[in-house]
């Protein structure tokens, strides 16, 4: 009313007038470096648990750690750690787990046909077993981070319905010592073995593994590819 312009005409010519620039935000992160490179820490520490089972192991981390002398926590990183959600956690771990991941080594086509051929299991899926159905996996004693080349390791196997462990030690990590594990623990075993879960190493996932188990009528499942949590026992 007062320029004279009708409703229209103003809108128009409104619209022709450059964006108004607003002052950019520098917004503190709520969750700075600090407490990311100690997340990444506790991650690391859990054997790099999946966000949700991370969040519910924080607390019992945090307070492990300080009581032993491990490590020390800033009161203020630790409050903030303590507080983080789920979200913010995979939101913070996706670039160190997307470098993990880009380091993937690619399989050959004989493991391909054997993962095909044995069927998945998670740690979800055991429901009640009787007793006689193993998790398997290595433990490998080269003194800190894996490395290149050969070393004894560990072969443990862990019953889902009782908690019954055996561990063996290997010379090497390959299929024929693996086999000669299993055989030896379950002549060990006060019951009989009725299956294995393994994952997907390529000591277990193999042709001699696979054969193996069906002429010894042993149930073989294998967790999914990257997914530590599935051998949860």
């Amino acid at each position: 009313m007062l320029t004279g312009f009708h409703r229209k005409h103003a809108i128009r010519t409104l619209n022709q007038l450059p964006p108004a620039k607003r002052p950019a935000r520098n917004r503190e992160h709520y969750y700075d470096v600090r407490v990311i490179a100690e997340l990444i820490t506790l991650w690391e520490v859990s054997d790099r648990l999946c966000g949700k089972r991370l969040k519910a192991f924080i607390p019992i981390l945090i307070d492990a750690m300080q009581r032993h002398d491990h490590y020390s926590f800033d009161s203020l990183v630790e409050q903030k750690l303590l507080e983080i959600s789920v979200a913010t956690i995979d939101r913070a771990l996706a670039p160190v787990r997307q470098k993990i991941n880009g380091h993937r080594r690619r399989r050959n086509k004989s493991s391909s046909v054997i993962r095909r051929a044995v069927p998945i299991r998670t740690f979800t899926d055991w429901g009640n077993p009787p007793p006689g159905y193993f998790e398997v996996d290595m433990v490998e004693h080269c003194g800190g981070p894996k490395k290149d080349g050969n070393f004894v390791h560990s072969l443990v196997l862990t019953d889902i319905a009782s908690g019954w462990t055996e561990c063996i030690a290997l010379p090497a990590r390959n299929h024929a010592y693996a086999i000669r594990g299993v055989t030896q623990i379950r002549k060990q075993i006060p019951f009989v073995m009725h299956g294995i879960g393994i994952d997907n190493d390529s000591a277990f996932m193999n042709h001699e593994v696979f054969a193996y188990c069906k002429s010894k009528e042993l149930e073989l499942t294998r967790s999914r590819a990257y997914k530590k949590n599935e051998q949860a026992w």
